[in-house]
């Protein structure tokens, strides 16, 4: 029972083994073909190796011509680790024994360095000859003469063929350079690279010049200072062998060596950013740098008379350093005040800033020249300050304190008793005060801050005025010649404005007609008469008009 399980298992793995293996075939065997373009495969015969570095990879699976009479070999590669030729593949075909057997030498890519990106594969023929092949072109295949028939040229009749080809050479060849190039270079693959190394060098000759100037110039001081080369060697020997002593160490600090850099790549970075940085301000340091040699030179004297002031402000820190720590207190203090006075700052700093964007200053500025031009008057005798002196008992000079007219606040019981001891005046007081000459004005104000009423004083000063106009009235119908002499004394004059403001000229300076021709005249309209009459034309004076 158990050896028909382990038949049956056998069958299931070789059953599946045979599904893997037909579905890996894209109908092409599953291999690699790539067709390999060569000026001549003399002997080449379908089924020979196809081999990398010694070892079988694939055959030859077919020969073909192409247009322009060259040999296409298609080279099957079986193995899959080789199935991958890249642009800079190279092909070789090499005779693998005396009898004529040839093989084809391959290699799918050069070496690189490490990291390196690898040249892109082979371009695949989508239609054509070779249709599903990768095309490896002619340049750079190789094919060399085979050794029998280099040894053929030694015997008759070749011998005296060639010597006619040779003596014929010059003629025949006198403008097919490149095709002799081309027959060499196939002739022997060793002279197609020694052609890629002369390339090299020809191509970094100035080099090689400046390599051989160079090295004459290096030489040159170690032939002469040979004494010192020999013992340098000597103590690199001996450097040597301590470092040989410390191996360890030294293998754990190239360990550690890699970290290390990687770490240090950001501080390179920012370094050379630095030094880019710093390049302009170095070339302005190099152009002056006479000016800074003069300038250290001359700061040596200087740091010499220096000395005794470095010496004294030693000596003053010393007294300085107590004055210092006794103002710590008032340094804290000052701290706090400015960290109280933060928010105020901000506030006030805010406040002028708006003061400043909404014309804050513009409108201080008018208000200044409109108050200026409401408090100026002019009439008939020139300009005047519209403005009311106030006199009363405590605006004259006095050498004692007069209680009534002290400025500072009273406590209330003292203000009280100032106020209870102090008479209060009367409207009667008032009036008698008007009546000896005083201006109502002034009688008024002084009486109302000495603790009078206002309503009081206004209401007997509207009183006085209605018996004055009842007087008046009752004068004017009795005819009284002594009532009119006594109201005309009294009476203010009238006051005159100006019929021209600063700046006019008057219509005419001499004397003004009487008022009854004035009143004869004919009649301004009320436009003209708004715009002669002085009382418009002073307002619009002082209000901007």
């Amino acid at each position: 029972m158990k050896r028909l399980a382990a038949i049956l298992t056998l069958l299931v793995a070789c059953g599946a083994f045979a599904v893997l293996a037909t579905g890996a075939d894209d109908g092409d065997g599953g291999t690699y073909k790539v067709r390999a373009i060569f000026s001549n495969a003399f002997s080449v015969i379908p089924g020979e190796d196809v081999k990398i570095a010694g070892v079988k990879v694939g055959s030859i699976a077919a020969l073909d011509v192409t247009d322009d009479h060259k040999a296409a070999v298609t080279l099957q590669i079986d193995d899959p680790g080789f199935q991958d030729f890249r642009q800079d593949a190279s092909c070789t075909i090499r005779p693998q024994s005396l009898i004529g057997e040839k093989f084809v030498e391959c290699t799918p890519t050069q070496p690189r360095a490490e990291g390196e990106q690898a040249p892109p594969a082979l371009k695949k023929i989508e239609d054509g000859d070779g249709e599903g092949e990768y095309l490896l072109p002619a340049e750079q295949n190789s094919a060399p003469v085979d050794i029998d028939l280099i040894n053929n040229i030694m015997r008759l009749p070749y011998r005296e063929r060639f010597s006619i080809i040779l003596n014929e050479l010059g003629v025949g060849l006198a403008s097919r350079g490149e095709d002799l190039r081309s027959a060499i270079r196939n002739a022997n693959p060793a002279l197609k690279e020694l052609d890629k190394v002369l390339g090299i060098l020809g191509e970094q000759n100035k080099v090689l010049a400046d390599l051989a100037r160079n090295g004459d110039e290096v030489l040159r001081p170690l032939a002469r200072d040979r004494a010192q080369v020999a013992d340098f060697i000597v103590k690199a020997n001996t450097t040597a062998q301590a470092s040989a002593e410390r191996r360890t160490d030294i293998e754990r600090n190239f360990q550690k060596f890699p970290a290390f850099l990687r770490e240090l790549k950001p501080t390179m970075v920012r370094l050379g950013a630095l030094t880019d940085q710093m390049t302009p301000v170095l070339e302005d340091l190099g152009a002056s740098g006479d000016d800074i040699s003069r300038f250290i030179e001359q700061l040596g004297p200087f740091s010499q008379a220096g000395i005794p002031a470095f010496k004294s402000l030693g000596e003053a820190s010393v007294v300085g350093q107590e004055a210092v720590l006794k103002s710590r207190p008032i340094i804290q203090d000052v701290r706090t005040f400015a960290g109280e006075a933060k928010p105020l700052t901000k506030d006030l700093g805010d406040l002028l800033v708006s003061f400043r964007d909404t014309g804050g200053i513009e409108r201080l500025m008018d208000y200044i020249f409109y108050q200026a031009a409401a408090i100026n008057g002019f009439d008939s005798v020139g300009h005047y300050l519209r403005a009311v002196l106030v006199v009363n008992s405590c605006s004259t000079y006095a050498t004692s304190t007069a209680s009534a007219c002290n400025a500072n606040f009273l406590k209330p019981e003292t203000a009280t008793a100032a106020a209870a001891g102090r008479s209060v005046p009367t409207a009667a007081d008032v009036q008698r005060e008007i009546d000896n000459g005083r201006s109502p004005y002034l009688a008024r104000q002084d009486a109302v801050l000495r603790g009078a009423d206002p309503d009081t004083i206004m209401a007997a000063d509207h009183a006085a005025g209605a018996k004055a106009q009842r007087r008046t009235d009752k004068g004017e119908t009795k005819g009284s010649s002594g009532a009119s002499k006594r109201s005309s004394k009294k009476a203010a004059p009238k006051l005159e404005l100006p019929t021209f403001l600063p700046g006019q000229q008057p219509a005419d300076r001499g004397e003004a007609p009487p008022v009854d021709q004035q009143q004869a005249g004919p009649q301004p309209t009320s436009e003209q008469g708004a715009q002669d009459d002085p009382t418009s034309t002073l307002l619009d004076y002082l209000l901007g008009g």
